[in-house]
Parts: structure tokens; C-alpha cells; sequence
């Protein structure tokens, strides 16, 4: 029966009143950049699988840092192509490949600009795996000491903040223990805690040249079908010293970023993937959405699932929406 008391619109009837009640807010603050850097000078390179995005050469990353500053964004994370590739990828922690170069030189430029350095060996290695082989199996002890080389050698660079990706077991206490020792213990770690063997990262591995040369990586990264498992490995990870928990994708997994804020009061991250760019830009080019709305709706629901840092490639767009 309808009881005349209760109407909801009465709280929609304006935009100021819908502004006044409204839940969840999206700001510029919520945004990580992801941007990729490649050997040379001058190199602005198309990425066809995403469009709008490019790889930048180290000269060129800085003045695309500056401009990221400038529209309120407070953090990129920095993604590489090697000069060399091995089997172990030691390009990932040599002091000259682009990605530390990027960082020494965009924290100079930019300094208050936060930067997030990913570690993984997978664009870095010949076989396009996540660690070292053993046969065709990702020896994940073995791996871990690769794994504290690149972090240690990206903090030197300048790195803020050190986001594992590679989903071994123990990475993060191999990670906090090798900062540490090192006297970098004023370095986050923003763990991929929960990141998931999806469909959703083709175009990046584009992007980075990463793409597995043989299997897949369903033997470290996470079954899609598992939620209980997430919680467990966010657990762990929390235990092993992570500052922020990250899940990835966000879209299709926004059940489990809902679980995991529920479970911890730690800042959780979400990494808005490249199939989930790559989509929503297909989709708006061809004209079957309205882009604009698509977009900052996509990125308002991963921050109502508890979401407090959104990484995506969505966000210089999204921030001159909402500067605008």
C-alpha cells in the first residue's frame, strides 16, 4: 500500500538536494595513472588495443607527469619495456632500463607527484612469465629474491610506493624485509593481493609486450571462480606487512572489492584493466554509449564497492570531467 509519508523523489526533485544526500562522491584524488615507458628519445607511440593511451619515451613521460599533476591526479604508476630481455629478467632491476630512469626523472620534475612502481618480471623476461623457470613451472622462491632486486632498485630511483604483481606466495614479507634492510621503511607496498588469471588483460599485454610465451598464468594468478580465497589472500598479505590492498580487475570483481572492505580497515585499491578501458572507449567511438557518463559511472561503482584508490586508464578523461 502506498503511504503518502515516504517519497523518495523528494530527495531527487533537484541537483543540489541529490548533491546534499548524495553516498559516494568520485574526486581526481581517487586516481592513479598507469602509463607505460619504452628505450629512446621523443617516443610517443600509439597502442592500438587502447586507444588514447601511448608509450613515451623517459623525456616525454616527465612532461605527460607534469601535465597528470597539474589536473589534481595524485599518483602514476609507472609500467616498462626493457632495452633486454633474459630468462630471469634482470632488465627489471638494472638502474638504466626505462622504468627507473622514469621515476629519478619524473620525481625530480614533479616531486610531489606520487609514483607507484610495478614489480614483475614479466615484460622483462624472454618466456614472458612472472618469475624464474623451473622447466615450465614459475619457481616462486627462487623468484622472490628477483622480486626484492626490483624493488630495491626502484625505490633508489624514487618510487613511493612498491605494488607487487607477480602473485607469489610470500612476496610482500620478501619485499618489506629487503626495503627495510636497505632503510627504505618509509616505502609502501600496495599488494595485488587479489588478482585474478582474467580475460580483461590482453590489451596491456599488448602494451608491455608481456604475453606468456608458452601456458598460461592460471598457476599463480588467482581462479576468476573464488571469492573465499581472495579473503584469504588479502589475510595474508595484510600479515606479511601490505599497506594497501589492491584487487584486479574492478568491474567484474566488484563483489569481492565489497567483501574485502567489509573484512579490513586498511585503504583498498582497484586496478580498472585495460579490456575494461579498451571496451567502454570501443564501445563510445562506435557511438553505442554515451562515454562521458559510461566512464565516470563505471569508476563512481568501484568507489560505492569500497574502493579507495582507483588505478585507471580512464583517469586524465575522468579528471577534466570532474574539473570541468
Amino acid at each position: 500500500m502506498f503511504d503518502k509519508k515516504f517519497r523518495p523523489r523528494r530527495l531527487r526533485i533537484s541537483e543540489n538536494i541529490r548533491a546534499m544526500v548524495r553516498e559516494t562522491n568520485l574526486s581526481v584524488k581517487d586516481f592513479v595513472y598507469p602509463i607505460f615507458v619504452v628505450p629512446g628519445e621523443n617516443v610517443k607511440e600509439d597502442i592500438p588495443t587502447m586507444p588514447d593511451c601511448f608509450r613515451y619515451s623517459v623525456d616525454n613521460a616527465v612532461e605527460v607527469a607534469k601535465k597528470i599533476s597539474a589536473l589534481g591526479i595524485p599518483a602514476i604508476e609507472i609500467f616498462g619495456l626493457p632495452e633486454y630481455k633474459d630468462e630471469i629478467g634482470s632488465s627489471a632491476w638494472d638502474m638504466n632500463s626505462p622504468v627507473q630512469r622514469a621515476m629519478t626523472a619524473i620525481k625530480k620534475a614533479v616531486p610531489e607527484l606520487v609514483i607507484v612502481g610495478d614489480v614483475c618480471l614479466c615484460q622483462y623476461t624472454t618466456h614472458g612469465h612472472c618469475g624464474k623457470l623451473s622447466g615450465h613451472y614459475v619457481d616462486n622462491d627462487e623468484t622472490l629474491k628477483l622480486l626484492q632486486k626490483v624493488a630495491v632498485s626502484q625505490a633508489e630511483a624514487g618510487a613511493d610506493i612498491i605494488a607487487p604483481s607477480d602473485m607469489m606466495d610470500g612476496r610482500v614479507a620478501a619485499i618489506r624485509d629487503a626495503l627495510d634492510e636497505k632503510n627504505f621503511s618509509g616505502v609502501s607496498i600496495m599488494s595485488y593481493a587479489v588478482k585474478y588469471a582474467s580475460g580483461f588483460y590482453g590489451p596491456f599485454r599488448d602494451a608491455a609486450n608481456s604475453a606468456p610465451q608458452f601456458g598460461d598464468r592460471k598457476q599463480y594468478q588467482m581462479d576468476p571462480a573464488n571469492a573465499r580465497e581472495a579473503l584469504k589472500e588479502v589475510e595474508l598479505d595484510l600479515a606479511e606487512g601490505a599497506d594497501i590492498i589492491m584487487i584486479k580487475p574492478a568491474l567484474a570483481y566488484l563483489d569481492i572489492v565489497s567483501q574485502v572492505r567489509q573484512k579490513i580497515n586498511r585503504p583498498v585499491a582497484v586496478y580498472n584493466v585495460s579490456g575494461e578501458y579498451a571496451m567502454v572507449k570501443a564501445a563510445g567511438k562506435l557511438g553505442y554509449i554515451d562515454e562521458k557518463r559510461i566512464i565516470l559511472e563505471s569508476l563512481l561503482s568501484m568507489k560505492r564497492a569500497g574502493a579507495d584508490i582507483i588505478i585507471t586508464y580512464h583517469a586524465i578523461d575522468a579528471a577534466n570531467y570532474l574539473n570541468e
